[in-house]
């Protein structure tokens, strides 16, 4: 087994409490419809979001179109959604620390949209040495390039690192890329899926 150099977190839902289920009900919320209304209509149009492909002010354009409601102007609607239902695992960005002080690599890789991506730099975190965003990347998860994109700027190979999401479909794309996984329950299943690895975590 190759020795483990690096490690890849994900950051909704495995170093902080999944954001999805909040912000859908935030903007739910704002434009005063029915979140699953607001889920469907949503969905139509994040992909370009998360990548990049479109700005927020072109999101809220059409889905308020569909939605037939008035779209946020002057400011970030999705960045105040975020702070709103941002909650860290504190245990998981303190992993990630040790891990570092260990002599690990370590990278975040997100889908992530701008204001999010942007509400992470202000948080000031310095507990990862490759930061990867969907929205600058033009590519997202589980597409092989974004994987490949983070090892090359870690500077080691697929099997040397360790990949960690809550999400099957993420999980399933780095195994593709020939990365080894932990499908994140808790920081009590990780700290044991890493230490099977041979991973020092103390």
């Amino acid at each position: 087994m190759a020795e483990i150099k690096a490690v890849i977190f994900d950051w909704g839902g495995v170093l902080i409490d999944d954001p999805e289920p909040g912000l859908m009900q935030y903007c739910a919320e704002a434009f005063g419809v029915r979140k699953e209304k607001y889920i469907k209509t949503h969905k139509k149009f994040w992909a370009d979001f998360q990548t990049g492909s479109i700005t927020e002010d072109v999101f809220w354009e059409r889905v308020c179109g569909e939605l037939k409601v008035v779209a946020p102007k002057g400011f970030s609607l999705w960045g105040r959604a975020f702070e709103a239902v941002y909650r860290p695992k504190e245990d998981m960005f303190a992993l990630a620390s040790l891990l570092r002080r260990n002599g690990y690599k370590t990278a975040l890789l997100s889908n992530a949209e701008t204001a999010t991506m942007e509400y992470f730099h202000r948080q000031g975190y310095d507990m990862f040495d490759v930061l990867v965003f969907s929205c600058v990347e033009g590519a997202m998860k589980p597409e092989r390039r974004i994987y490949e994109r983070t090892l090359e700027r870690l500077g080691v190979r697929a099997s040397e690192t360790v990949f960690i999401d809550n999400r099957l479909t993420c999980i399933e794309g780095a195994k593709q890329a020939g990365l080894k996984v932990i499908y994140f329950q808790s920081v009590t299943q990780v700290k044991a899926a890493l230490a099977q690895l041979d991973v020092e975590i103390s």
